[in-house]
């Protein structure tokens, strides 16, 4: 798989949401285990490879109470949709849902997804930050086809 373009990379403050750096593509090469020793931090990305999944951008953070990695999004989409959208995420959580919660908001058309990475095949805390978002990026790709199919 190619690699991603990524068009922001921002290290932000959880309690403000203030950025603190943007991140250069050396970054990318950092272990995602960086937020675990940086823990009032999280990740901002976007891509224009996020555009064909309907994800404008997401969060990669450590949550604080589970300490799992977590990937924040917003997902647009129809309302119908939220069974389709469940199940796959269910599936490749390989039913490990401690985070996981989804929900929609009617006012903007869009599914506000929290997805904890531990349980998802393939991921390990080592890979490096731009594998994570490789990961992820297959995984948008299922949930698209998934949505398609309408199951």
């Amino acid at each position: 798989m190619n690699p991603l373009t990524i068009d922001a990379l921002e290290i932000c403050l959880k309690e403000t949401e203030e950025t603190l750096r943007s991140a250069d593509s050396a970054f990318l090469k950092e272990p995602i285990s960086y937020l675990k020793s940086h823990l009032p931090e999280f990740l901002y990305v976007e891509s224009p490879d996020f555009d064909d999944y309907k994800v404008d951008s997401l969060v990669i953070e450590v949550d604080d109470i589970f300490g799992t990695y977590m990937v924040l999004f917003g997902l647009q989409g129809k309302k119908k949709e939220g069974d389709a959208i469940r199940s796959y995420i269910e599936s490749i959580l390989q039913q490990q849902l401690i985070g996981f919660s989804i929900s929609f908001s009617d006012n903007e058309g869009l599914w506000e997804v929290n997805m904890p990475l531990d349980p998802i095949e393939g991921f390990e805390e080592s890979m490096p930050i731009e594998q994570v978002l490789q990961l992820l990026h297959q995984a948008l790709d299922g949930l698209r086809n998934q949505m398609k199919a309408g199951k």
